[in-house]
C-alpha cells in the first residue's frame, strides 16, 4: 500500500474519480457506436494513469532512519548538482559549503531533517522559477530555508521551488524540536533543496552522487563541540 503525503490528497482525487465516472460510462454505454466506446475507454485509460503518475509523485515511503550519529543526513531524494562555498549570514558565523540536491519528477519529494535539533530560523523568499539544476536557482528563485541548531551545531536546508514545482511547503515553525529524519517538507513538482553546513566539516559525498533523504550520509559532525538535540 502506498502512503501518500496528504498535500497529495486534492491532486489525486479528481482525476480518480473522472477515471471512475470515465469506467464506468465505459461498462454502461451500448456496444454501438463503437467510436464512443473505444474514445471512453481510452480517456479512462489516460486518467488512469495521469492518477498513477500523481500518486506515485506524491509518495511518502516509510523511511527507517539508519543510524546518523555524528552524521549529517541527506535531507531530500535527488543527484548532487553542485557543491560550492559561500556565505550564509543568517545562521553561520563563519564561510558555508552548499550541497545542491536535484529532484527530479520520479524522486520522492518529501524533505527529512538532517539532524536533531530545534529550528532556529525559519525564513521565506519570493522569487522566480528558473530551472532547479541551474546554480543560479539558489539565490533567484522562490525558496523557503530552515536553520536548525544542535548544541554548538548549525546547518541549514533550502528548499527551492524548480521551472514547475509552484509550492513549497515547510513543516516545522521556529523552535521547534526536529528529530533526524523526521519530516520537515515537501515541494510539489520538480524542484532543488540545498544543505549548507560550516566550511570545512568532513563531507562524506561528492558531486554526481543519488542520495535519499534520512539515508545517505553528506558529512560527519565536528567531534569536539556538543553536538546535543538541545
Amino acid at each position: 500500500m502506498i502512503r501518500l503525503a496528504p498535500e497529495g490528497w486534492p491532486f489525486v482525487l479528481p482525476p480518480l474519480a473522472l477515471t471512475g465516472f470515465l469506467a464506468l460510462g465505459t461498462a454502461l454505454v451500448p456496444d454501438e457506436p463503437r467510436l464512443l466506446q473505444h474514445l471512453l475507454l481510452g480517456a479512462t485509460i489516460a486518467f488512469g494513469l495521469l492518477t498513477g503518475f500523481i500518486v506515485f509523485f506524491f509518495r511518502n515511503p516509510p523511511r527507517v532512519r539508519r543510524d546518523g550519529d555524528g552524521l549529517v543526513l541527506a535531507p531530500a531524494d535527488g543527484r548532487i548538482v553542485e557543491i560550492a562555498q559561500g556565505e550564509e549570514n543568517d545562521l553561520f558565523a563563519q564561510p558555508a559549503t552548499r550541497i545542491s540536491i536535484f529532484l527530479s519528477i520520479f524522486n520522492v519529494h518529501v524533505q527529512r531533517a538532517p539532524i536533531t535539533g530545534r529550528i532556529g530560523l525559519k525564513s521565506y523568499q519570493p522569487g522566480g522559477f528558473a530551472a532547479a539544476w541551474k546554480p543560479k536557482a539558489s539565490e533567484e528563485n522562490e525558496q523557503a530555508t530552515l536553520g536548525i541548531v544542535a548544541g554548538d551545531h548549525r546547518i541549514m536546508v533550502r528548499q527551492i521551488a524548480g521551472l514547475v514545482a509552484r509550492r513549497i511547503v515547510t513543516d516545522p515553525e521556529q523552535g521547534d524540536l526536529v528529530p533526524q529524519g523526521s519530516r520537515i517538507g515537501l515541494i510539489r513538482f520538480g524542484s532543488r533543496v540545498d544543505l549548507m553546513v560550516p566550511a570545512g566539516w568532513d563531507l562524506t559525498c561528492r558531486k554526481g552522487d543519488r542520495v535519499k533523504a534520512g539515508r545517505t550520509a553528506m558529512a560527519r559532525l565536528p567531534k569536539d563541540t556538543d553536538g546535543g538535540g538541545e
